[in-house]
């Protein structure tokens, strides 16, 4: 496999499982050293003892990216550590179904809380950093649900779309700065958080119906276009959220 990232550090937030693994395990694999973060303390473990296992270079610090004291100190420690934060991979995130009518409050808070507010806070930490370092390159992790509406993820949808606006006011504010700010927008992704809502009668019913490839998404679907972004192949690329749904938006 190509080495594009040798010499460089990555953080990847929701490190333990699903799509997040798969993307540390790639930039893992391309050479770089990735600092795997992730609230789960024991996917955070196997995480870590599965990538070295495999001989890749890797870390782990265990963050609730809701809390932003905790996402101060743990960017201050990579960067004292590591010297330098060359990728962001801000894909920390929860999901599930909840109709509209009876979304409770603390249900509402709780989804922007991680998924929107905890995605801002890594993305200034780190932000602030790769701007004294020479610059960097960000990839929020965002989703097709913010570019359409689904039906009971009002408060999903709503936090996603809050990503893809974010991604591309940061886009404008810190390019000049040398840091290069993307989105990624999944559709459907076969993951242990997706496993966990949809039984297989709706995934095959979904695919039939909503995905023109025929197939559910993998996580290295998703982990290979966040490996490109990341990428001098995407030098010119700013300020765009790329789809990745088999499909699913051409209806």
């Amino acid at each position: 496999m190509m080495q594009r990232f040798s010499g460089r550090t990555a953080l990847v937030t929701g490190a333990g499982q699903g799509i997040g693994f798969s993307i540390a395990e790639r930039f893992a694999a391309e050479g770089a050293h990735v600092v795997l973060a992730d609230i789960q303390e024991p996917l955070l473990l196997d995480a870590e003892e599965r990538l070295k296992s495999s001989g890749y270079s890797v870390s782990r610090r265990r963050l609730d990216v809701s809390q932003p004291d905790q996402v101060d100190q743990v960017v201050e420690s990579i960067a004292q550590e590591r010297g330098t934060i060359d990728i962001l991979a801000n894909n920390a995130g929860i999901a599930w179904e909840e109709p509209f009518l009876e979304i409770k409050d603390d249900n509402w808070r709780k989804m922007l809380d991680v998924n929107l507010n905890g995605m801002f806070y890594v993305a200034q930490r780190t932000a602030r950093h790769m701007k004294d370092h020479g610059g960097g390159v960000i990839i929020n992790m965002a989703s097709t649900n913010g570019l359409v509406g689904e039906a009971k993820y009002a408060h999903y949808n709503a936090s996603k779309g809050g990503i893809v606006l974010l991604t591309r006011t940061m886009a404008l504010e810190l390019g000049p700065v040398g840091i290069r700010v993307n989105a990624v927008c999944p559709g459907y992704i076969q993951t242990p958080m997706s496993e966990a809502i949809d039984d297989p009668e709706f995934v095959s019913g979904y695919v039939k119906h909503h995905i023109p490839l025929g197939r559910v998404g993998k996580p290295q679907d998703v982990s290979g276009v966040f490996a490109f972004l990341a990428s001098d192949d995407a030098a010119f690329i700013h300020g765009e959220c790329i789809v990745v749904d088999g499909g699913q938006l051409a209806f």
